[in-house]
């Protein structure tokens, strides 16, 4: 754990507010130190491929290598444990990353079983005044329009639930930039092993088809 943030407001983490309905979920604002903006912005990885990248597939350099080891380290892990009353100590952890969005991507979900609980940071300069893109808290897995919250993906938001049969959300269709760090708590050491082969994999082929 580090004894020290450069990237992490640890405070705003702290004072997340935390939500019971429509499942648990956190929202937080101004996570990331305003000291850390630019590094974060020039560091962050040449992604040329929509879709989620491990953190593995992807270059980990600077203010955003910093970034990745303080999502990890013990403390985010116990304050997010007790806000969404779960215990995510000693789960395994996988870290996934995204820039681009295609228009398919932010269809309702709930997440998968394997997945215990997951963490957004969000990392884009400032967004467009329409609804598209923006993260919606859902009350049933049919309906963009029935939403308890919606957060926009602006530098510092942070989103975090406890995955459950009814933890519908989803964003609708964008197409874009849209800078995301993804944390999820997963079941076994195993599960993360497979989606990270998938993913790998996934990317592959993408790239294979792209070009060849």
């Amino acid at each position: 754990m580090p004894t020290s943030y450069s990237c992490i407001n640890i405070g705003s983490v702290r004072a997340a507010r935390t939500e019971r309905q429509p499942y648990n979920y956190l929202v937080a604002s101004d996570v990331i130190l305003p000291g850390a903006v630019d590094g974060l912005r020039s560091d962050f990885p040449d992604i040329r491929e929509t879709g989620f990248f491990p953190e593995e597939d992807v270059e980990r350099r600077g203010a955003f290598a910093k970034l990745l080891e303080e999502m990890k380290g013990r403390e985010m892990s116990e304050i997010v444990s007790e806000k969404l009353d779960i215990d995510l100590v000693d789960k395994p952890k996988m870290i996934t990353i995204r820039k681009l969005s295609a228009a398919k991507d932010g269809r309702i979900h709930t997440d998968s079983e394997s997945k215990i609980a997951t963490l957004l940071v969000y990392l884009n300069d400032a967004w467009q005044d329409s609804p598209s893109g923006r993260l919606r808290v859902l009350r049933n897995g049919t309906d963009f329009e029935n939403m308890a919250e919606e957060i926009s993906p602006v530098t510092g938001s942070l989103f975090a639930f406890r995955r459950a049969d009814n933890s519908w959300h989803g964003h609708t269709s964008f197409v874009g930039e849209r800078r995301v760090v993804q944390m999820t708590w997963l079941r076994s050491q195993e599960d993360v092993d497979r989606k990270k082969s998938r993913g790998s994999l996934s990317h592959f082929f993408k790239k294979v088809l792209r070009f060849g």
